[in-house]
């Protein structure tokens, strides 16, 4: 009989219990599915595996590199100098627009290769059990209705609803974003339970860490949870970044300017007499002068440097336009495990006896120190500290090595954060379990909410019983507790549970810890030996402590208008605690009360929301709640991408971080997505933009840093270059007005334009970030390329150029000197009018004064390398040969000379009366 898919997608599995889970997907829990059923099942369902979509071929993707207007015109200048026969300069053009063509797709092709990951990520092998024979069988032949068994180490390969659990705990922080493993037991759920607290599921490429279990398949391929995160990825919009826009939108006004004048030009010219043939070579000529061939150029090699300025800061930059997209960035998007905070989790405070003592020290390094009051505690005078640290080593499965630098984990954060803390305070785990050996312990089981181990104890009758486990498990179990002296006091419950409350209260997660003797004959121990009598020996409150750079990098942030959003897995508490910890939010919560407040008050905007609060919140909804909220925990891959969609909805640039496969369809999403470069999966990194190479949030803020000094290179060569094409175009028109011959020819303008965007525009990419570049706003999403400030630069300086190059052209004919000279004029005053204008340029905010004249020595190096070739080009035989140039004299270096400091002192005027209109 076959199932029903329909009805199988709709069943909420985690809600169902055993019984109704077996009866509804036709099962037996012990002999699993008939070879026949099986065959039956895979003709059904198909294969446990994602499907993948078939993307753009490989040449159309290719051939749409050349389908940007910028690109149009750069054809068009090739096949102009393709006429005049300049071979060199039209091969260097149209290698130009291959090499950025091959970029383009090269990057676009990668993007494809996160499905590719998401399939890989499913190929494993499972024990299943069928025919009531168990055996081991590929992962993709897995299908609804297969029992699976699970034991520690297993990557989970289909979803499934588990039967029978045995202390089973589960990795699923590549699912979730949970940053510790979850605990799977059989609990009542309600069918709208959020995915981090599904307790009764195991879910595809989750690994086991601890336990067994056996579970029955319920979805596989793309109706696993990952299979819905790979529709999600190929649902998620591909967004032009903020400089792609303003540069195409930049390329089609130039595309009709050119035209338009082209066609004014060749109209104005017929008109007056002139032939078809000179009106053509006119034409060219105001072309390929109007064109800012080396544009492209620029954009790309500016993006390229600050991809190596940013690797230099631990930010490796996978697709080159992310590069200035992070300088316009106003939102960033953080998870919080090891971004924001250590990813080690740290011991802060114990309490012992009626003491509050305070522990130093970040993360898994033995350095730091135990405190009461400022004062040092010592465990030699404080017995009930020795016994409480003490449990926490010997009631303990894991291990913590230092290899070289780094520090080497073997098993649960929370064990290992005990082992540091005892450190801290000279207890050694190796020396304490040889003379304390143990002889048997019960594991943690999800019932009972604790540990317990049984151990031997040097020249002693009675043996020992360490217990650790939650502080409800603990109490329950203990009536005396130790004191610093040693003596036993009664237990003061209500005192520890108050004490509890604001340990919690601070996002601290809290363990208990007990003793309690049995005799020496006693070599095995059950639950009814820990069951009550036992002695409190103390408490310890962790937590995973914040970066001290990300608490400085969120500060620089919010200095500089850039939101942070954090978006974690991990419970509320937790989440707030941390938020306040680096500068998220303001005064930190006293008690979990003061929390729940929060969402007692509907007139009240929320510290924080979850996953089940943004799924019942509607579309609408979520972009007016999601500008006041910092913090969004217990979150599903679902509600990331919705908030990112909601801050773009509100017109935001949005750079979201993530690692799991979980955060893939948002980091595709964002408008700049960043990956964890060292927890990250192979899903997130090859769906990102940027990868982290230290998963530190300090450097996205660098990263931001560095894109804002990118955007701010981009525009300031924009600037320095459209002068000359402006002029260029503005000395033919003039000519051809004025009906006298060119002032310059076409491959004279190409010599100028292409010598000079090398030599002098690209050095502005190498220009150091401008001081104060983290204390501006981010610029708006609509702020057009050139400002009108920049514009009357331009303008300014195009008219100067054109002016100074058609009077003094005209003004040496008159003076009886030869065409070829008055033409070398004009070259040089363009040349060395950019030149002068070229250092104007090096700050567009602020006068050349205020500027390091040697911050940029390639800019200085290129200046004098173009010096030296302009003046080859007006004197040396074989150039004049080759470009048509002649020897110029004293006084018409004078001119050029003129023409410069003019351009140069007007610019720096237009910046004082600028600056003094925006205060």
């Amino acid at each position: 009989m076959f199932l029903a898919m329909k009805s199988i997608k709709d069943l909420s599995w985690h809600s169902l219990s055993v019984a109704e889970t077996v009866k509804s997907i036709e099962t037996d829990p012990e002999k699993g599915l008939s070879s026949q059923e099986v065959d039956k099942r895979h003709a059904q369902f198909g294969a446990n595996s994602i499907t993948q979509k078939k993307g753009t071929s490989a040449l159309v993707l290719f051939l749409l590199q050349f389908n940007q207007p910028l690109v149009y015109i750069l054809l068009v200048a090739g096949l102009v100098t393709g006429i005049l026969q300049e071979w060199v300069d039209s091969a260097v053009i149209f290698g130009v627009v291959l090499a950025n063509a091959i970029i383009g797709f090269v990057q676009e092709a990668k993007a494809v290769k996160a499905i590719e990951s998401l399939s890989k990520s499913m190929k494993s092998e499972a024990t299943v059990v069928r025919g009531g024979r168990k055996q081991r069988i590929d992962a993709r032949d897995l299908t609804i209705g297969d029992v699976v068994h699970l034991q520690s180490g297993d990557k989970v390969a289909a979803d499934l609803r588990l039967l029978s659990i045995r202390e089973l705990q589960v990795n699923e922080s590549a699912l979730t974003g949970e940053s510790l493993p979850v605990v799977k037991k059989e609990s009542d759920l309600d069918s709208n339970t959020v995915l981090a607290d599904r307790s009764t599921m195991a879910y595809t490429s989750t690994l086991v860490t601890y336990g067994t279990a056996s579970g029955v398949v319920v979805a596989i391929g793309n109706e696993t949870q990952i299979g819905r995160i790979n529709q999600m990825i190929s649902s998620a919009d591909l967004l032009a970044t903020p400089l792609t826009k303003k540069i195409a939108k930049f390329s089609s006004i130039m595309l009709y300017v050119i035209l338009a004048l082209s066609l004014v030009a060749f109209v104005v010219g017929l008109l007056r007499g002139n032939g078809l043939v000179e009106m053509f070579m006119t034409v060219v000529a105001l072309a390929v002068g109007a064109i800012p061939e080396g544009l492209p150029a620029a954009l790309t090699i500016t993006l390229a440097i600050g991809v190596s300025k940013m690797a230099q800061r631990h930010a490796i930059v996978r697709k080159l336009p992310a590069v200035e997209t992070l300088g316009s960035t106003t939102v960033i998007c953080t998870d919080k495990t090891g971004t924001l905070t250590q990813n080690e989790m740290t011991v802060q405070q114990l309490v012992v006896g009626k003491e509050l003592i305070d522990v130093s020290g970040i993360g898994y390094s033995f350095e730091g120190e135990l405190s009461l009051q400022g004062a040092s505690v010592s465990i030699d005078k404080n017995v009930a500290l020795r016994e409480c640290l003490s449990a926490g080593l010997l009631c303990n499965d894991s291990n913590l090595h230092k290899v070289g630098e780094a520090w080497k984990v073997e098993g649960d954060p929370t064990e290992v954060a005990m082992i540091s803390v005892a450190h801290k305070a000279g207890l050694i785990k190796h020396d304490l379990t040889s003379q304390f050996a143990r002889l048997d312990a019960i594991p943690f089981e999800s019932q009972h909410q604790y540990m317990a181990s049984l151990h031997s104890q040097p020249q002693d009758s009675e043996r020992v019983i360490y217990l650790k486990g939650s502080v409800e498990s603990v109490f329950e179990r203990c009536t005396t507790m130790l004191l610093a002296s040693g003596e036993n006091a009664p237990f003061d419950r209500d005192y520890h549970h108050g004490l509890v409350t604001e340990l919690a209260g601070k996002g601290l997660r809290v363990l208990a810890f007990a003793k309690g003797l049995v005799p020496a004959s006693k070599t095995a121990i059950a639950h009814e030996d820990v069951s009550d009598g036992l002695t409190l020996l103390g408490l310890q409150a962790m937590i995973d402590p914040p970066r001290e750079e990300a608490i400085q990098a969120v500060a620089v942030c919010k200095k500089a208008g850039v939101a942070v959003k954090m978006i974690t897995g991990d419970h509320e508490l937790t989440a707030l605690a941390v938020a306040r910890m680096v500068g998220l939010l303001e005064a930190p919560l006293k008690s979990e009360a003061d929390y729940e407040a929060n969402f007692e008050d509907n007139d009240k905007v929320p510290l924080v929301l979850n996953g089940k609060t943004i799924a019942g919140l509607s579309d609408h909804q979520l972009i007016e709640q999601v500008a006041h909220v910092s913090v969004f925990a217990r979150v599903a891959p679902e509600d990331k991408l919705r908030l990112v969609r909601a801050l773009q909805a509100r017109g935001n640039v949005v750079a979201m971080t993530g690692d799991g496969v979980n955060d893939a369809p948002s980091l595709r999403q964002a408008n700049v997505g960043i990956a964890m470069g060292i927890t990250g999966t192979d899903v997130a990194k090859e769906t990102a933009d940027i990868v982290l190479a230290d998963d530190n949030f300090a450097s996205i803020e660098a990263a931001v840093e560095e894109g804002r000094a990118v955007y701010d290179n981009l525009v300031k060569f924009i600037t320095w270059t459209l002068p000359t094409n402006f002029g260029e175009g503005l000395v033919i028109l003039a000519a051809v007005l004025a009906g006298v011959s060119l002032p310059i020819l076409p491959v004279q303008i190409l010599w100028i334009n292409m010598t000079t965007a090398v030599l002098l525009g690209l050095m502005l990419a190498f220009e150091p970030r401008e001081k104060g570049i983290m204390s501006r706003k981010p610029r708006a999403s609509n702020e057009p390329l050139l400002t009108p400030v920049l514009v009357s630069f331009i303008v300014s300086v195009g008219v100067i150029f054109g002016a100074g190059v058609f009077i003094s052209y005209n003004f040496l004919l008159g003076a009886g000197r030869s065409q070829e000279a008055a033409r070398t004029l004009a070259v040089n005053i363009f040349v060395f009018g950019e030149i002068f204008f070229l250092f104007n340029c090096r700050s567009l905010r602020t006068s050349f004064i205020r500027v390091n004249f040697f911050s940029n020595p390639k800019l200085l190096i290129g200046t004098a390398v173009m010096i030296a070739l302009q003046l080859g080009y007006t004197y040396l035989p074989f150039m004049q040969t080759a470009f048509g140039s002649e020897g110029l004299q004293a006084f018409d270096w004078l001119i050029v000379a003129a023409v410069g400091v003019f351009t140069f002192v007007a610019i720096e005027v237009q910046k004082v009366i600028a600056n003094r209109i925006t205060k």
